[in-house]
């Protein structure tokens, strides 16, 4: 790591304000169009404040060391928040890596007729700042996994909504692929309303399932055990004939599960077993 000397750093220090104007033009032609002009002024404000006051720490080095504890905590901040805010990792690394030209201007006017000392001291700098800018991606990248899987996670609870169709009876309806994580969530939102409601009987549709597999049969099978271990009972409903007979052929198992050709029937059975019947007002 080249040395950084406190020449440099004064220079960075005195002509503060005028970085400072020069980074912001450059930022504008990159473009932060999810981020409000004065939003943006403020974070750039602290980044500089911050970033002269890393290089005053001396040699630049790793970012968590603890003479920078602040500087990497306004930069793990910056990270998550435009991750939330949909801004890119390239706009997100952009926003380090553009201040690395204003600098530049800068020591070369100043260090004009000290060209090998130019060299190393914009060195040292441009070190700092990529060390900055690589700290910056990580954390966005793991803020912008967390954010997908919490996406995930609402849109499997919305995909899997458990309805009331009567008193003691449940309905859910599926709708696309079963796999491990959504056989989970299936599972504990229709135990919840069964506990919640005290519902007897539990109808799950899978009308909107586009095909039932080996792996799809065993996430059902586990579904109406634990659906019978709270005391209900379950009836599965949408069973075409295409997905009778990928059973078939399947040669799967599913004679202790109740199966109901649709919806309609699914709740004319559940009805009954309740003791109540549907008529028609003559």
């Amino acid at each position: 790591m080249t040395s950084l000397n406190h020449r440099t750093v004064d220079v960075l220090r005195g002509n503060h304000a005028e970085l400072l104007k020069n980074w912001a033009a450059d930022l504008e032609t990159a473009s932060q169009a999810a981020l409000k002009p004065g939003e943006l002024q403020q974070q750039m404000t602290e980044f500089l404040r911050l970033f002269i006051r890393g290089l005053e720490a001396g040699t630049p080095g790793s970012v968590a060391s603890s003479e920078r504890d602040e500087m990497r905590h306004f930069l793990e901040k910056l990270s998550h928040a435009w991750a939330v805010k949909g801004v890119d990792s390239q706009q997100t690394a952009g926003f380090i890596f553009s201040l690395k030209r204003p600098v530049m201007v800068l020591l070369q006017r100043e260090f004009t007729d000290e060209p090998m000392f130019f060299v190393e001291q914009l060195w040292a700098v441009s070190e700092f700042i990529d060390t900055l800018a690589m700290h910056t991606i990580r954390t966005f990248q793991k803020s912008r996994e967390a954010v997908i899987k919490r996406q995930q996670e609402e849109l499997l609870e919305l995909s899997t909504p458990v309805v009331k169709l009567w008193d003691g009876i449940l309905a859910l309806p599926m709708i696309g692929t079963l796999d491990s994580q959504r056989t989970q969530v299936v599972m504990e939102s229709l135990l919840q309303r069964i506990v919640d409601t005290g519902s007897q009987i539990a109808i799950i549709d899978i009308t909107g399932v586009p095909t039932v597999d080996t792996l799809v049969a065993q996430h059902l099978l586990k579904t109406v055990t634990a659906i019978r271990l709270m005391g209900a009972d379950c009836i599965i409903s949408g069973v075409r004939p295409q997905i009778a007979q990928t059973i078939v052929h399947l040669g799967l198992d599913l004679q202790e599960i109740v199966t109901k050709a649709n919806l309609a029937d699914a709740l004319a059975l559940a009805l009954s077993r309740t003791g109540l019947t549907v008529n028609k007002v003559s």
